[in-house]
């Protein structure tokens, strides 16, 4: 197996106006006559990262990096509050994928996505099969409505205590789970007309009494990642950034789950998680504006693109079902299980299947 490749420094980059205000920050690295390699960062809303360069062998690999809309170095950023998120959706991504790739005079690429720029990928090969050389995808996702509930809810009797700080932190949102700002009681704030249920009897409830009640309570009414959308766009910048700060600590309970993992110092900057919780909430508030389970049904649009899925047997964020079920659907797609590994794409065992795998297509694909 191999390690990573050495750090390397982008040779160009630049600024792309895309359209709708927006400007999206992209970079390459590597050697400019080799394979165009895209990555779709995660997410959605984390930005770029350094180390994703290293996934690559820079002598055979033209690497492009660029921050999706609102996050990273792209311009509006999320974190303002007077950021149009309407015009920051999957199709509005997949346009400015094509943007890119246009602009870098690019005819095909290899790409390849981590988490939710898996989806991104998937939706993107799906849609412009005629562009994409290859596919490497690192725990998989398609972010399935079960997919969102799964992070955001029926992982919940994993992290008790986590989950009832995630819940309590929802308190100023949201069916069930809001605490009237002006009223000072808790209780259903969805016009429920057959709603008697007083948030008293919530607020006591175990974490698994409470997904029963929030199931009971209506699909969407008691779900979190709407009640910290909601938060999110508060006008109150102190609520904004309290819910970022909790949505974060939330998430941090399923990757400090590994006693190796450590959170990017990222982590710690305020305008960088109001951004990225704003993002993630607001696509997964709307399915991503994804027809539940369209990119499985429509995987035939993969066929006869070489790819290779790479997961974590015990990956928690992006459970193996996802990446199993693709792989009966998509042929063309080998499926790599790598044992003891969770969901980060630089811990022990991933790095080194993911650069197994660009290796392997740099060598059927040199250039």
């Amino acid at each position: 197996m191999q390690n990573l490749y050495p750090e390397i420094e982008p040779y160009s980059h630049g600024v792309l106006a895309v359209g709708d205000g927006n400007s999206i920050y992209w970079e390459m690295c590597g050697n400019p006559q080799g394979i165009p390699a895209l990555v779709l960062h995660g997410g959605p809303g984390s930005g770029c990262s350094t180390n994703t360069r290293r996934f690559f062998d820079p002598d055979r690999y033209r690497i492009i990096l660029f921050d999706q809309r609102g996050c990273g170095r792209s311009t509006p950023h999320a974190s303002d509050a007077n950021t149009d998120m309407s015009v920051n959706t999957t199709a509005h991504l997949l346009d400015d994928i094509e943007w890119l790739r246009q602009h870098l005079d690019v005819s095909l690429w290899l790409v390849f996505g981590m988490s939710w720029g898996c989806t991104l990928a998937l939706a993107y090969a799906e849609k412009h099969a005629d562009r994409v050389l290859a596919l490497v995808l690192a725990g998989v996702t398609t972010t399935r409505r079960s997919e969102i509930d799964w992070l955001y809810r029926d992982i919940a009797p994993l992290f008790p205590e986590e989950w009832a700080k995630f819940r309590a932190g929802a308190s100023g949102a949201g069916c069930v789970v809001r605490q009237a700002h002006h009223e000072g009681e808790w209780g259903c704030n969805a016009n429920h007309k057959d709603c008697s249920t007083k948030g008293a009897e919530f607020s006591s409830l175990s974490p698994i009494s409470l997904m029963v009640s929030l199931s009971n309570h209506g699909e969407r009414d008691g779900d979190l990642v709407s009640a910290y959308y909601r938060l999110l766009n508060d006008i109150d910048p102190n609520v904004r950034l309290k819910a970022a700060r909790d949505w974060h600590e939330w998430e941090a309970a399923s990757i400090l789950i590994n006693s190796a993992a450590t959170l990017s110092s990222k982590w710690s900057d305020d305008r960088y998680i109001l951004a990225r919780a704003r993002i993630i909430t607001h696509y997964f508030h709307h399915n991503a504006w994804l027809e539940n389970g369209v990119l499985l049904r429509e995987a035939r649009a993969l066929n006869g693109i070489s790819g290779v899925m790479v997961q974590g047997r015990f990956d928690l964020e992006a459970p193996l079902v996802t990446a199993w079920e693709l792989s009966q659907v998509w042929p063309d797609g080998a499926l790599v299980i790598v044992p003891n590994a969770g969901h980060s794409p630089t811990a022990t065992g991933m790095s080194e299947a993911i650069v197994a795998s660009t290796d392997r297509f740099a060598r059927r694909l040199q250039m």
